[in-house]
């Protein structure tokens, strides 16, 4: 398997994990992960409530036991977008491809346990995808104005990294477009960013201090100042965790850091006034949440997305960042075979198969970007003379 091959089932895959161990503890404190499981999460475990259907606030989803979430549901949807069309997207190719299928072609949803509608499974954020864009004919660059501001466009933007790979800029560029059909504001900001950042981690070489570098120089407002804050509070983080105290204290020490930018507040479930909408000074925190346990874990995958996991408030999509980062940076061997073969199994889909798919197509666009870089190359040619300077 080639490099882009190799480094788009990892991504794939890696977030897929992140997702179904996350999707069991999401909502809820660490603590009350730890006492509800006997302890730290160490893998795939059941539903938070055994009757989860009718358990309020989780019915009717089946959340744990190996089951991906609308995180990757939504990741699918977009590669399939990407294996259509075969070229870099843009918000029009939201409305167009990615909403019909929203719409028109049941699948199996895990947590749903039936055949539905993707649409029938995500939640309010990316319902408005439908509502704005299929209903309400709204300019697909600006459909995303009025949502809640929340990480609904981040979580799924991983395989924008992919077909960018190697070139952090135009990634940030390209889902910052994408992401105009859904999201504003720091919501938005988030998908740019972690689409850089994933485009960072899948080059040849890559560290986690070449990810952060990468994210920091494309950042802005409270989204860069949240992950500034998380880079400085672990500057001094010596090694990865080696103790279940040292796990805790680390997700103590990010939590901290980004508290300042997270609009939701302490009480994950109980929502502050200011949470979800736009500003200049906010962050949404599942992004750098990911980037500071990635810090924390030194780029290792089972540690980071484990950390992520035990977390809590938004686990999967955190566990998603990170996954997604660390086998970007490790490749598809360092995603637990066990455990992805336990979630397909539960899952009922093929996530390496995904993969593939997402890494035929972004060859194929990868070659026209570099079709495209040398005829460029040739233009510019005409236009500057053997010094650089402007001819005429």
């Amino acid at each position: 398997m080639d490099w882009l091959q190799d480094r788009s089932v990892a991504v794939i895959t890696g977030a897929a994990v992140g997702d179904a161990l996350g999707g069991a503890t999401e909502g809820w404190t660490p603590e009350q992960i730890e006492e509800r499981h006997g302890g730290r999460v160490r893998g795939i475990v059941g539903p938070y409530h055994p009757d989860w259907r009718d358990a309020r606030p989780i019915a009717p989803y089946h959340k744990g036991d190996g089951h991906i979430t609308d995180d990757t549901l939504m990741t699918q949807a977009l590669v399939d977008v990407y294996a259509s069309r075969r070229e870099h997207l843009d918000a029009y190719a939201v409305a167009d491809d990615l909403v019909p299928l929203m719409i028109g072609e049941p699948r199996w949803i895990p947590e749903l346990e039936a055949d539905a509608l993707l649409l029938q499974r995500v939640f309010l954020a990316e319902k408005w995808l439908v509502a704005r864009l299929h209903y309400g004919h709204v300019d697909p660059r600006e459909a995303g104005a009025g949502n809640i501001v929340n990480c609904g466009a981040a979580m799924y933007m991983a395989p924008v990294g992919l077909v960018n790979a190697g070139d952090h800029r135009a990634a940030y560029a390209e889902a910052i477009d994408i992401a105009g059909a859904h999201q504003s504001s720091y919501g938005r900001e988030a998908a740019g960013v972690f689409a850089a950042a994933v485009a960072a981690a899948v080059t040849p070489g890559a560290t986690v201090p070449a990810v952060l570098a990468a994210v920091l120089e494309v950042a802005h407002d409270g989204t860069a100042d949240a992950i500034g804050a998380v880079v400085d509070a672990l500057a001094g983080w010596s090694a990865a965790p080696a103790t279940d105290e040292q796990e805790r204290e680390l997700a103590r020490v990010v939590r901290a850091a980004v508290a300042p930018y997270d609009s939701v507040g302490p009480d994950y479930r109980a929502m502050s006034r200011d949470a979800r909408r736009p500003s200049r000074t906010k962050s949404i925190e599942e992004l750098p949440a990911a980037l500071g346990l990635l810090i924390g874990h030194r780029g290792d995958f089972r540690g980071a997305v484990l950390a992520a996991v035990n977390y809590g408030r938004d686990a999967d999509s955190i566990a998603v960042m990170a996954g997604a980062l660390a086998a970007g940076l490790g490749g598809s061997a360092v995603v637990p075979a066990d455990w992805l073969d336990a979630i397909e199994t539960a899952s009922r889909m093929d996530i390496r198969a995904t993969g593939r798919l997402m890494g035929q197509a972004a060859q194929e666009i990868l070659e026209g970007d570099r079709r495209f870089a040398r005829q460029r190359l040739e233009s510019l040619a005409g236009v500057l003379d053997p010094q650089g300077r402007v001819v005429g």
